[in-house]
């Protein structure tokens, strides 16, 4: 840099804003602890940082190295009343935010506000870690970072084995996606609570199994006949948590797929949603939330779960290679009868590799729906009774209808 222009400055306001938003959240602490550096210091400092660099690396260094002395020193007065080292870490890091911020202020002034709110949010940080969130909880989360942060990019990248379908990182793609997306649902009970009864705990069910939770609150409906109604909207929204999965199953197997399939999800999501609707009650303790010792998600069945898709995709490949586009479409229809997701990946995959046209990706979507429909209306009969498996069956021919009056709509032929 040669001289003293527009960017050097915003780049000192940057640095500058930085430290004194920092400093403002640790000035605040002044009153109560022996903290180390207020408003002005960090101020100064980031400053500081900002100009060492502008004057050279080594410069740079050597200021870096001189606030690590000096904060190393002020802690050795100041650990018997704050033992902690949050104080002396936060003025090193304005120092290099200030840095930071001559070369890229955008990062450098959007790292100061994570900065500043993990600071100010200690005592809601704290609780959550010491209070909220239990041993088990803490175990699952590990697990979960650790598949998709450590595993996932060590995963091969490529199709392995007959047929080209086999690729070990989509595998594991959508094993971190299905217990994410169980995780998120455990937080969101445990947060929520069953102040809506039925209606969140349906919902959330759907991303584990659909078919599972038709089957659980029919069994509610024989116990408390009166629970029909949220009963039967709680079995919609499971459908509709079941049917969001598609976006995530889909951007893993044949991103190009969605939007081709949009207008049809969007049919069979909003009659699921309008069923769900319906029967949201505020049933209070017909529906018990996740405790902290509860599971956030199974391993063993989002393994499964992309083992199947896994399978379903393999014999696919294989009836298309020997029996053509038909034979892999059968496959995918009696796959749908007891994995849904697995035979929408079918559809995808055939989608992505020539083999199924959009018309026929969108028609076999229908079809695929219509035999889930089929093999949930024999559970909900069979777990609920006839009262309740006619309005689950309702629910469920609409969800189908709903797309194929888009098609016909939109004049779509196979």
């Amino acid at each position: 840099m040669t001289g003293i222009d527009s960017t050097f400055l915003f780049s000192l306001a940057t640095a500058l804003g930085v430290g004194l938003l920092i400093g403002a959240v640790r000035e605040r602490r002044k009153a109560n602890l022996a903290i180390v550096a207020g408003l002005r210091t960090h101020a100064l400092t980031a400053l500081a940082g900002a100009v060492a660099l502008w004057l050279g690396l080594p410069v740079f260094v050597a200021v870096v190295i001189l606030a690590g002395a000096f904060v190393g020193l002020s802690y050795f007065h100041t650990h018997d009343k704050d033992p902690g080292l949050t104080s002396e870490i936060t003025l090193v890091l304005t120092c290099l935010l200030g840095g930071l911020a001559l070369r890229t202020p955008a990062y450098a002034a959007g790292l100061g506000v994570v900065a500043a709110v993990l600071l100010y949010a200690k005592a809601p940080l704290h609780r959550i870690t010491r209070d909220l969130l239990s041993e088990r909880e803490m175990h699952d989360g590990l697990i979960l970072l650790a598949s998709a942060l450590v595993v996932l990019p060590l995963v091969p990248n490529r199709t392995l084995g007959p047929f080209g379908v086999f690729n070990p990182s989509t595998l594991w793609m959508l094993v971190v996606l299905v217990m994410a997306i169980s995780a998120l649902g455990h937080v969101a009970l445990r947060v929520v609570g069953n102040r809506w009864g039925l209606a969140i705990a349906g919902f959330f069910a759907g991303y584990v199994s659909s078919t599972a939770a038709i089957a659980g609150f029919g069994q509610r409906v024989r116990e408390t006949p009166g629970l029909l109604r949220p009963a039967v909207g709680a079995a919609m929204l499971a459908n509709l948590a079941s049917l969001s999965l598609f976006v995530p199953v889909l951007a893993t197997v044949a991103p190009g797929l969605l939007p081709v399939l949009a207008p049809e999800l969007s049919a069979a999501g909003l009659v699921l949603l309008a069923g769900g609707a319906l029967g949201i009650t505020r049933a209070e303790g017909s529906a018990s939330p996740p405790t902290s010792e509860s599971p956030m998600f199974r391993f063993s069945h989002a393994l499964g779960f992309a083992v199947l898709i896994t399978v379903v995709l393999f014999v696919s490949a294989a009836l298309n290679a020997w029996l053509g586009p038909r034979g892999a479409m059968a496959a995918a229809m009696l796959a749908a009868l007891a994995e849904l997701h697995a035979a929408v990946a079918t559809v995808g995959n055939l989608f992505a590799r020539g083999v199924l046209s959009p018309e026929q990706a969108r028609w076999g979507l229908v079809a695929l729906l219509a035999a889930s429909a089929l093999a949930k209306t024999v559970v909900a009969w069979t777990s609920g009774g006839r009262a309740y498996g006619l309005r689950v069956m309702l629910g469920l021919l609409l969800m189908v209808a709903g797309p194929a009056m888009v098609l016909m709509i939109s004049g779509v032929r196979l």
